[in-house]
């Protein structure tokens, strides 16, 4: 074993000088003006706490990112800590995994802003515990903590990020760099604030409710509609009293600028969070399948709408959907019942992720086919559409400003401003709040307003061309917020 690390560590320094020697880190201090963030799938992500030397006395920050399938790059096994098995060396991973081993493939930003010329990322242990922390790089600086591995090794480590943190990718003009944030939406202010950082969570407020004797008395009596009324002593009790909670279920929404939305849909049923870690993972791409899915069990719970979904399918709706599929009996009820559509090609494509105005496109077929069965046509009834500014001339630029007229199921990129980004990733938490304010409608509900929390970040009558209307992906489905 040791001789097989002593490898892995000379394979690693080799790999870092090399990048070290073709990158360059940008000099100018307005980094987050020149560059933006997309969001990334997170589960093709891995923080890994890498030993710098054979010993293991001291470890660095890795991030690996399986780019495809061929075969994997890493394997994890046990925990407290999650040792892991870094695949990657024994193979050429080119075009297969992703590695970043420094600050030149990764580093910091918080709400918008990068930070990679103020922090460093490093790996420290604190207390038996491998942490990764965020260290200034001026003096008197306060370190930010991001990730930890719940215990310690001379190996390999997972580093499991904190609530409110996930991976993103620089971008420049709309097109993914290749450098990887670790990134939060908290402000910078705030993380180094004591007694602050990224939202917490909360157990909700429980105590033992008021109780108390009824009221009794003898009724009144005599000539119908006169008499005593009846009298006693009112319950009583003592109040109900515990710890105030967040209002949500899951421990990472706090802030979220859906998270309201986001308990409603789970209090409706169409969509779960992932019960391993008790997460909604509300900055997730949401694949193709996984949105036909959401649609689907979102029509289903509408009251008075008579719907059976099927649970399997003897053929292949598309021929790049087996009929094995978990998602392939809805693919095909949704395609059958013209709620989708596949690419010109003929494909489907079930895990690429959805861009936003396919999801619109979706919802707004979903929803004539839910009004239609309510034996009230297809026709939606739109009500003060928005202007978006960047909407014109996209081929769901119609339905997306209809859609923005239907209980507001369509509006702008965390609800503010007014651009809708239509070909940006549709998110899970977006995606919950516009299924749920499709749902509403269908149901005969007033739409909500959804008040602003300072978090994170919509179709009536689509042609779409590209690849018609955007459904979802889950590899693992059931665990993974979608209801199958």
């Amino acid at each position: 074993m040791k001789s097989s690390i002593r490898r892995s560590i000379a394979a690693l320094a080799i790999a870092a000088s090399t990048a070290m020697g073709s990158i360059a880190i940008p000099s100018s201090p307005a980094i987050a003006v020149t560059f933006e963030q997309q969001e990334v799938n997170q589960t093709e992500f891995l923080a890994v706490a890498a030993p710098r030397t054979s010993a293991g006395t001291s470890h660095y920050l890795v991030v690996m990112r399986q780019r495809s399938n061929a075969r994997p790059c890493w394997g994890v096994s046990g925990s407290n800590p999650t040792i892991v098995d870094p695949l990657w060396l024994n193979f050429d991973f080119t075009g297969i995994c992703g590695r970043s081993l420094d600050s030149n493939g990764y580093s910091l930003r918080a709400a918008g802003e990068d930070l990679g010329l103020q922090y460093s990322l490093r790996v420290v242990n604190r207390s038996g515990d491998l942490t990764l922390v965020a260290a200034p790089n001026r003096p008197g600086g306060q370190q930010i903590e991001i990730a930890k591995a719940n215990g310690t090794t001379t190996g390999f480590a997972k580093l499991n990020l904190n609530p409110g943190w996930r991976f993103a990718e620089r971008s420049f003009q709309g097109r993914g760099t290749g450098h990887i944030y670790i990134a939060t939406d908290t402000p910078l202010a705030q993380l180094t604030t004591p007694g602050t950082g990224t939202p917490g969570t909360g157990t909700p407020g429980t105590g033992t409710p008021g109780t108390g004797t009824p009221g009794t008395g003898t009724p009144g009596t005599g000539t119908p509609g006169t008499g005593t009324p009846g009298t006693g002593t009112p319950g009583t009790g003592t109040p109900g009293t515990g710890t105030p909670g967040t209002g949500t279920t899951f421990r990472d929404v706090a802030g979220d600028t859906y998270a309201n939305e986001i308990q409603r849909a789970v209090n409706v049923g169409f969509i779960s969070g992932f019960s391993e870690d008790n997460t909604f993972r509300p900055r997730s791409p949401l694949t193709r399948e996984q949105l036909v899915s959401l649609v689907l069990e979102s029509l289903d719970r509408v009251p008075n709408l008579n719907l059976t979904i099927p649970t399997q399918t003897s053929s292949r709706p598309y021929p790049d959907v087996d009929a094995s599929r978990w998602s392939a009996a809805k693919i095909q009820f949704a395609r059958a019942n013209n709620i989708i559509s596949g690419y010109e090609d003929g494909t489907f494509r079930p895990t690429q992720p959805v861009t936003r105005a396919e999801m619109i496109a979706v919802l707004s077929r979903a929803a004539q086919y839910g009004q239609n069965l309510q034996g009230r046509g297809t026709q939606l009834q739109s009500q003060q559409p928005r202007t978006f500014s960047d909407t014109s001339g996209h081929w769901a630029a119609q339905v997306i400003s209809q859609m923005s007229g239907y209980c507001g199921v369509a509006s702008p990129v965390n609800e503010t401003g007014t651009a809708f980004s239509p070909n940006s990733q549709a998110l899970r938490n977006y995606a919950a709040a516009a299924t749920l304010r499709m749902y509403n409608c269908l149901s005969g509900q007033q739409p909500q307003t959804q008040p602003p929390q300072g978090g994170t970040g919509q179709q009536t009558q689509p042609t779409p061309t590209p690849g018609g209307t955007g459904q979802q992906t889950q590899p693992t489905p059931t665990p993974g917020g979608t209801r199958q």
